[in-house]
């Protein structure tokens, strides 16, 4: 969200940072079952017939060793649409020791929790779910009526959209216009970030200037931001072709993935922008995700977001609005900034500090049902105590998000596990049991 004050006009914007958009998803149902039989030789056939005898064709299958039902294996079979699907699925439910199901399709599926990508590479199933591309701009953009322009956004829009996991990131080199753009956006935020931004991103901006290439005229590259995350938190950046809906959008967050656009706005307003751009996300939401903080809370509102009927879904990108987007800070007996549609943005950045808006106390429950404007300036704000105190109330919030098991990250396998059995309760009190003894272990040799 960027419209500067030092333009002499009122002070009405769009969201330069709504990736999180409601839309359709589109229909796939995944059946995740452990057979009854305990390693008997063909029981997945067994149970693969039961798919052809009611006519529904299989796009994808996997097995692995079961963290629920010790000695089990369990299979994963992604269903097409057509068939007798609930036939299927009631005579697989009545053989299986384990089931359930996850799908895509909200329609007619009570009770099933909603499809959610369970490994990192699965957030390529997406990718073309784009609720509006690169290229799509609505009469009122500044670049609407610019085909040279429009063409543009068009080829690096389709950079993202042709991305697979494991890919290099696409390279782009950026014209002599489009770096024009970036530095006067650089040059005026740069001003307000020593006084208006929190301690965080300004102890890690001037790490982005000398490890990625942040500078008023050059437009940092989006593989050496990305490394330089993954080296501070894991955090990694993947291209994306335009919005997303909130749900996938979020499940990105749970792999510590943030979607980042690589167009940059018209250069006839070069201090505004209807959506997001590469300037909002390099300025505004890249510093904080090499915080160790920070970057833990975004991952736990992803992490809640993962199987959430679509309500709660509404409720997490509300509170993710607040926080990430347009979220302050108390530091030191002040207000700071950390949101990166202030800290992308000359004019709500002075605004946000001001007597103007009203702020309130960063309370989920209460956060998550306030509205909100995305063509003009907050008229409210809600305050963090810190990342660590937002990141726990995300956490006791996603409590109360009806869901029959509870996800976790992976960073091993770079996959989510979920937590709906007691025997992987056990195996993770194990696990912290043994977490322990390290540190006692080295606590006893730091005394």
């Amino acid at each position: 969200m960027d419209h500067s004050s030092i333009i002499h006009e009122d002070p009405v914007l769009i969201s330069g940072g709504n990736y999180i958009k409601e839309g359709a998803d589109s229909t796939s149902t995944c059946l995740i079952f452990s057979p009854y039989e305990k390693d008997e030789v063909g029981s997945l056939a067994r149970s693969l017939e039961l798919f052809r005898e009611n006519h529904v064709n299989l796009k994808h299958i996997e097995s692995r060793s079961s963290a629920r039902l010790k000695g089990r294996y369990e299979f994963m079979v992604e269903c097409a649409p057509g068939g007798n699907l609930g036939n299927a699925i009631e005579k697989l439910k009545a053989s299986s020791s384990y089931f359930n199901i996850i799908s895509r399709n909200h329609e007619n599926n009570r009770g099933t929790v909603p499809w959610f990508p369970r490994r990192i590479r699965d957030l390529d199933r997406f990718a073309d779910q784009i609720l509006s591309y690169g290229s799509e701009l609505d009469a009122d953009h500044p670049g609407f009526t610019d085909l040279k322009y429009r063409e543009r956004r068009k080829q690096l829009a389709d950079f993202a959209f042709n991305y697979k996991h494991g890919q290099p990131l696409p390279h782009v080199e950026y014209t002599e216009e489009e770096v024009k753009t970036w530095g006067l956006i650089y040059k005026q935020l740069t001003k307000l970030y020593p006084t208006h931004a929190c301690k965080e991103f300004n102890h890690i901006f001037p790490l982005l200037v000398e490890n990625c290439g942040f500078r008023e005229d050059n437009i940092p590259q989006l593989e050496d931001i990305s490394n330089f995350l993954r080296d501070s938190t894991g955090f990694t950046l993947r291209p994306v072709a335009g919005l997303l809906s909130s749900r996938d959008f979020l499940a990105g967050l749970a792999f510590r993935v943030f979607h980042s656009t690589q167009y940059i706005r018209h250069p006839s307003a070069p201090l505004y922008t209807p959506e997001p751009d590469v300037c909002h996300e390099l300025l505004g939401h890249v510093p904080l995700f090499a915080d160790p903080d920070f970057a833990q809370f975004s991952q736990e509102i992803g992490l809640a977001s993962l199987g959430a009927p679509d309500d709660y879904i509404e409720k997490l990108a509300t509170c993710y609005w607040f926080t990430v987007e347009f979220g302050l800070c108390r530091q030191d007996g002040q207000i700071k900034a950390f949101g990166a549609g202030l800290l992308s943005s000359f004019g709500e950045l002075e605004y946000c500090l001001s007597d103007k808006p009203e702020v309130r106390p960063f309370d989920p429950p209460k956060t998550a049902l306030q509205k909100y404007p995305i063509t003009e300036y907050q008229p409210i704000y809600y305050v963090a105590e810190s990342f660590e105190d937002a990141k726990e109330k995300i956490v006791k919030f996603a409590q109360t998000i009806p869901k029959d098991f509870t996800a976790t990250y992976n960073a091993y396998t770079q996959s989510i596990e979920l937590i709906d059995s007691k025997p992987q309760v056990k195996n993770l009190i194990n696990g912290i049991n043994g977490q322990i003894q390290v540190l006692k272990d080295a606590l006893n040799k730091l005394s």
